[in-house]
């Protein structure tokens, strides 16, 4: 049996690859103590927090949200841009980090206002690029009551043991339904989150969903998935960046560094052609969003109908989960595999969980 250092060792040999390395330091966080310490216009903000600051102020982000649910706060954007480091974070290698940082904001809140939007000029009195976040929990959706679909892995005994359903007090599971400017729904995005935002541990907003509605983390969960790869797909973050760069493959499916390649990532609405309605949707907010930023749209394409899928032949296809090691000589080990499991190699100390875990063993 190893010992916990020479296991995190072993883990460290499996994940020695540039593509890893550059996901890792995209994904890493700032502990919750000092996001929450994040407040407008503070000296001690992160960098990052500053960058975004000085292109969204508070006017302009009670200008672009005007008619946006109160939960979401200035404040609390800041909290969830600091959580993220890498978003709008400096970059070493001659990156543009300002311009960088206005595509992302674009994108993001082009997402926030398909997502969240009131898509009604009627009943709101501001143009529909800034309807965004008008609903911090899915319509019709409550705790009383179904749980609006979400909540089928909750009774498979397979899924449930991966991302394991908290209970309320009658012994009813609680309810996965969307919350948050993404709308996170599904135990096994609020698992992942949860271990992102709480040192690896799922059971913080399995346990207590509705969490993402009530906090900065309303907000922090759109970085969250702005942020993380989810191979084959890559993050929003690194098609914007140009860290992910297509291959051969990606490029015959038009997937490439630009934001219907984001779309695509959300949920593939670029694969219809003509474009969607919703598709196009993101096209318009994100136009208006970026003349508005000052990121300049002719830089990159914005042809959106019949774009293919991301699948296993994309350059962002690597896996990243452990899961137990069935090979022979595999004892007491795991091993990287491509379907999600409870543990994610992106986050540190994870494979000593899985090699205790799935073997039955104390690492010391």
């Amino acid at each position: 049996m190893p010992t916990k250092a020479e296991a995190e060792s072993y883990a460290a040999t499996l994940t020695n690859s540039d593509i890893f390395r550059k996901v890792k330091a995209s994904v890493r966080t700032l502990p919750n103590a000092q996001v929450e310490a994040v407040t407008p216009g503070s000296m001690t903000n992160p960098s990052n927090v500053k960058r975004v600051e000085g292109i969204v102020s508070k006017a302009k982000w009670d200008y672009y949200f005007a008619v946006a649910n109160p939960s979401y706060t200035y404040p609390r954007f800041l909290q969830a841009v600091a959580k993220f480091p890498a978003f709008c974070g400096d970059y070493t290698d001659g990156r543009n980090a300002d311009e960088i940082c206005r595509r992302s904001l674009s994108a993001m809140f082009a997402h926030f206002a398909q997502e969240t939007g009131g898509h009604s000029t009627v009943e709101f009195p501001v143009p529909e690029w800034r309807q965004a976040l008008v609903y911090v929990r899915e319509m019709g959706c409550s705790e009383t009551g179904t749980g609006c679909g979400y909540n089928t892995e909750c009774t498979d005994p397979v899924f449930n043991k991966v991302w394991t359903c908290g209970k309320d007090a009658a012994g009813g599971f609680k309810k996965y339904y969307g919350r948050g400017a993404k709308q996170l729904s599904y135990n096994y995005n609020y698992g992942p989150f949860s271990q992102a935002m709480f040192d690896g541990d799922q059971t913080v907003l399995l346990n207590d969903p509705d969490r993402v509605a009530e906090s900065w983390l309303n907000l922090a969960s759109a970085v969250f998935f702005f942020v993380y790869p989810q191979p084959p797909k890559p993050s929003m973050l690194h098609v914007v960046d140009g860290t992910w760069v297509p291959n051969d493959f990606d490029k015959s499916r038009q997937l490439g560094n630009d934001f219907p390649t984001t779309i695509q990532i959300i949920n593939a609405e670029c694969q219809d052609s003509p474009t969607k309605a919703a598709a196009q949707n993101r096209l318009n907010y994100y136009a208006e969003f970026a003349k508005d930023l000052g990121w300049d749209t002719s830089k990159e394409s914005l042809k959106c109908a019949g774009m293919g899928r991301f699948d296993g032949g994309s350059s962002a296809a690597f896996n990243i989960y452990w899961e137990k090691d069935w090979k022979v000589g595999g004892d007491n080990k795991c091993q990287l595999v491509s379907y999600q499991t409870p543990y994610n190699a992106l986050i540190d100390g994870q494979y000593s969980k899985c090699v205790e875990a799935n073997w039955g063993i104390t690492l010391k």
